[in-house]
């Protein structure tokens, strides 16, 4: 683990690898230390910020103990998918089995929100299972609002129509940023989530 400063009023910590972030990230959010204004979780980092001196906050990140399995309990977000991606039949290739193999473990794994980034109320989902999809070699110009896909080792949901060079596995009408919704994003580090097969329209 290295901290390093990150502006005036935040620190960077660097950890090894996903696992490490999660367990890191959960049990600094159960005790965050004191004057701390927000842990934001990335791949391999979570950046803290605080109203007090960084010299204190350095102290107790090093005294942070991170949590065993790296998987806060949460409450659990379940999303409806219809699986007829444009993708589902690439994926199965890759991974040796039917469309119907990649539903069945997309949907039997518990997904857990890991970090955001890349558009508001966009969440890195990672899971259980051996996971490793290679993003399509050419990136689509438009990818529709709510679009299931994988890529590496997460899932993901698109907030909204944008460009995207994930593989795309189905769909759902969940909106997963509203901006007229409190909270605006339904994916947060942390937040648990199960993919639920919706059947075809």
């Amino acid at each position: 683990m290295r901290i390093l400063p990150s502006g005036d009023h935040a620190l960077l910590v660097e950890l090894d690898d996903l696992d490490q972030v999660l367990g890191y990230y959960t049990a600094l959010t159960a005790d965050p230390p004191a004057d701390v204004v927000d842990i934001v979780p990335a791949a391999r980092t979570v950046m803290v910020s605080t109203d007090g001196p960084l010299d204190a906050l350095a102290r107790a990140l090093r005294a942070v103990e991170p949590q065993a399995g790296g998987r806060a309990a949460s409450e659990l977000l379940e999303i409806p998918v219809v699986y007829d991606g444009e993708d589902l039949q690439d994926v199965a290739d890759l991974l040796g089995c039917s469309p119907a193999e990649v539903v069945s473990r997309h949907t039997r794994d518990d997904w857990t929100v890991a970090f955001c980034g890349f558009a508001p109320g966009f969440g890195y989902l990672t899971g259980l299972g051996d996971w490793d999809i290679p993003r399509r070699k050419s990136p689509r110009t438009k990818v529709p609002a709510g679009a299931v896909a994988l890529a590496g080792e997460f899932s993901g949901v698109y907030p909204r129509e944008s460009p995207g060079g994930w593989q795309l596995i189905g769909r759902t009408h969940v909106k997963i940023f509203d901006q007229e919704r409190e909270p605006a994003a339904l994916f947060h580090p942390g937040r648990r989530v199960r993919f639920v097969d919706a059947g075809r329209e």
